[in-house]
């Protein structure tokens, strides 16, 4: 699966890069029998613009090496670094486009163009178009930032070329130059595109969340499992669009053997693995059942937490007489910006069920939802 998708990028990718060398060659062959040195000029523009989808073949290549001791999960994220350098490709784009379309509003200049220079400026648009759709498309189906980028990078140059176009046109018929003021908009737009291309990659730098139904999907597969009461602790760590680290809690019946509890976590990190490509570790939260007195208390301790409204769950109960110690952990809700404070509180209130007793109580943080 792995391997199919990052074919299809690199094919993609190539597809790119013919497309424009085709492109700049038709323009070079155009300028040079018209004797057009800009239709030249412009057609070695196209072959800078093959730039994003070899840098996209590039960092495609680069995330498929194998792990080593100082990268144990891969080189995954060598593809976001390609999304980040290609989206500052057109951020560059937008901003030199925006310079030059000021310069036009204080100093305009009249086009002029001939029946050739506006076949190629029309057959580029189309073809700039039609790429730029096929790519982006392809990359918002294959999940690669790189290539939606290189796909919006297409997409923007015919919209500048077809932006001159349509100034032009008005010029020679109304003779009013809208060219800088038309142009200044269109750059706007494609810098504030850049900068959003170029925060979905940093952002999974950083460490984004997941979503939140593939969160939903993890706990209701793993709720289903024989014996799980109840799934916690939620944690996952993105290595690449084909790799993911996590973690998560189960809770079990405290009556559960080791064998039994060594089984369970078992088929659920080969289920994880299977259905999700996660490599799942899985902790344990043992329930208290029946009616001794660990149940008792671990109701009493449930009831007096859940008198809070600012917390959300409670879990991960832990009674030890030999240790003389309780510990629990509670979820609090975003109200919450004090949990030194909170873990005070709860304490507090937690200590008369166990007066000559250590109270630990752990607050958690929900990072996955």
């Amino acid at each position: 699966m792995k391997q199919e998708r990052n074919s299809q990028i690199i094919r993609t990718s190539w597809i790119g890069i013919g497309t424009n060398v085709l492109l700049a060659g038709f323009k070079a062959v155009v300028g040079l029998v018209a004797g057009s040195v800009a239709i030249v000029m412009d057609a070695v523009n196209n072959l800078s613009d093959a730039l994003s989808s070899v840098i996209t073949i590039v960092g495609t290549k680069l995330s498929q090496r194998p792990a080593d001791r100082q990268h144990p999960f891969g080189f995954g994220r060598v593809e976001y670094f390609s999304a980040i350098v290609i989206s500052l490709i057109v951020l560059a784009t937008g901003v030199t486009s925006l310079i030059e379309s000021v310069k036009k509003i204080f100093e305009p200049t009249t086009p002029s163009y001939t029946s050739v220079t506006l076949v190629v400026i029309i057959v580029a648009i189309v073809v700039k178009l039609l790429l730029g759709r096929y790519v982006k498309h392809k990359g918002e189906q294959l999940e690669s930032d790189a290539l939606v980028a290189s796909g919006s990078d297409a997409l923007f140059d015919a919209l500048i070329t077809l932006a001159t176009l349509v100034s032009a046109g008005i010029m020679l018929l109304w003779n009013i130059s809208i060219d800088g003021y038309l142009g200044a908009l269109i750059s706007l737009f494609i810098v504030k595109a850049g900068f959003e291309m170029l925060a979905s990659p940093i952002n999974q730098l950083l460490g984004m969340n997941v979503s939140p139904e593939l969160v939903r999907q993890i706990k209701h597969d793993v709720a289903e499992q024989e014996g799980v009461h109840g799934v916690f602790d939620l944690i996952l760590h993105n290595y690449g669009p084909d790799v993911m680290i996590g973690s998560l809690h189960i809770g079990v019946d405290d009556t559960m053997s080791a064998h039994d509890i060594h089984g369970l976590t078992r088929r659920i990190s080969v289920l994880m693995y299977e259905r999700y490509g996660i490599i799942m570790t899985v902790g344990i939260y043992a329930n208290a059942i029946g009616k001794g007195p660990v149940a008792e208390l671990q109701s009493a301790v449930v009831h007096r937490l859940a008198e809070h409204r600012e917390i959300v769950q409670v879990h991960g109960l832990y009674y030890s007489e030999k240790d003389r110690m309780l510990s629990v952990d509670v979820v609090p809700d975003i109200s919450v910006h004090d949990d030194a404070a909170l873990v005070r509180t709860l304490t507090a209130e937690l200590q008369p069920l166990v007066p000559d007793m250590q109270v630990i109580v752990v607050v958690d943080h929900n990072y996955s939802e």
